[in-house]
C-alpha cells in the first residue's frame, strides 16, 4: 500500500543548494546551529538534544542525522524566503514526519512543564506552592538546579505532550523531517526582492 505523501515547507540558508547537490541529501549539522543560533547555541543544542531522543521515537532517526529540519505544516504559515534563504516545497511521506505543536515547545524551550489540560496545570501550580516554590522558572539554572532534581524530571518527563496534537490548526502545528532528499523536492522560492 503506497504511503500517504504530505506537503510541507523549510525555509534553509541559501548554501543549502549546494550542500543538496554535492551530498545529494540535505540535513541539519551542528554547524548549522551554530551559525543560526550563534550566542545561544549550546542553550537551543540542550533542548533539542530532548528533542531528537523522544522524536527518534516515533520516527527512527537515520543514523549519521544530528538533527531534525523544521517545517510548516501550510504555506499560510511557512516562513519566507529572504536574500540569503530560500524555501523548499516537499512531498513527504507522511511516515517519516513527526508533528509536533509548536505552543508547547515554548514550553519546552522555557523549561516549563507542559499541562495535559488546565486542571493539570492548576494542579501543578497549587503542588509547587505546597512544596514552597514560588519562582517555577529556575529549576533549571545553572546555578540552582541542583537543588531541583525531582522538579527537573518532572518537568523534562511533560514534554512528551509537545507531540499530543490537540487542536489541528496550521499556526500551531508544525513538523520536522531528518533529511531531505532530491526527489523530495516539488519546488524551490527563491526570494524576490
Amino acid at each position: 500500500m503506497a504511503q500517504k505523501k504530505v506537503n510541507l515547507w523549510t525555509r534553509q540558508d541559501i548554501k543549502s543548494l549546494d550542500e543538496l547537490e554535492k551530498n545529494s541529501v540535505l540535513r541539519i549539522t551542528q554547524n548549522h546551529i551554530d551559525k543560526k543560533f550563534d550566542i545561544i547555541a549550546d542553550y537551543i543544542t540542550e533542548v533539542y538534544q530532548w528533542f531528537i531522543t523522544a522524536a527518534s521515537q516515533r520516527v527512527q532517526k537515520p543514523e549519521d542525522v544530528e538533527y531534525p529540519i523544521w517545517c510548516s505544516v501550510s504555506e499560510e504559515n511557512m516562513l519566507r524566503p529572504t536574500e540569503e534563504t530560500v524555501v523548499y516545497v516537499i512531498e513527504v511521506d507522511e511516515s517519516e514526519i513527526i508533528y509536533f505543536d509548536s505552543i508547547k515547545w515554548d514550553y519546552v524551550l522555557n523549561h516549563l512543564y507542559i499541562p495535559t489540560d488546565e486542571a493539570d496545570a492548576d494542579a501543578y501550580r497549587e503542588e509547587m506552592k505546597r512544596r514552597g516554590h514560588k519562582d517555577i522558572y529556575s529549576f533549571f539554572e545553572k546555578r540552582t538546579a541542583h537543588f531541583y532534581p525531582r522538579e527537573r524530571k518532572q518537568i523534562v518527563e511533560s514534554w512528551v505532550r509537545v507531540f499530543d496534537i490537540d487542536q489541528r490548526d496550521i499556526f500551531r502545528v508544525q513538523a520536522n523531517i531528518w533529511e531531505i532528499r532530491p526527489d523530495m523536492i516539488k519546488d524551490i522560492i527563491h526570494y524576490q526582492g
